[in-house]
């Protein structure tokens, strides 16, 4: 069933903006950016950056309604205790919004896609946060 089946059913904001196509494009780019970063660089697995991209793609395409592929094949997505053993201080969640921002503009997406997807993955990267410790 997809979101459009219904009478009066409107397309989902995956559908909108442009499905799997458009969730790929931005997280390679994002981990881009991460590949190069001093901080960001040692949380992801270096032998599975495949796999990272993958998690993330297909968990944002399944939070904004495309499949939902990231639960059959992970559970439920518990982001908290997933980044729990990773020192997401303010410096590295500000890093990684600075990586998605690239990513995010560089889709060019119509100004209320762009402000609904920055609002969620803002609010997203603040709630990781899980010390205010400085880098160990």
């Amino acid at each position: 069933m997809s979101a459009t089946d219904g009478p009066g059913d409107a397309p989902s904001f995956f559908e909108q903006v442009g499905g799997h196509a458009t969730f790929d494009r931005l997280v390679r780019r994002f981990y881009e950016g991460v590949a190069a970063d001093p901080v960001l660089k040692p949380m992801y697995p270096e032998d599975d950056m495949e796999g990272a991209i993958w998690r993330l793609t297909a968990f944002l395409e399944q939070y904004w309604g495309g499949p939902g592929t990231y639960s059959q094949q992970r559970g439920h997505p518990r982001l908290r205790m997933r980044h729990n053993p990773f020192h997401v201080n303010p410096d590295a969640r500000d890093r990684w919004l600075g990586h998605m921002r690239v990513a995010v503009d560089d889709l060019q997406l119509p100004p209320l896609h762009e402000a609904a997807l920055w609002d969620y993955l803002e609010r997203a990267a603040f709630a990781m946060v899980n010390t205010f410790e400085e880098t160990p």
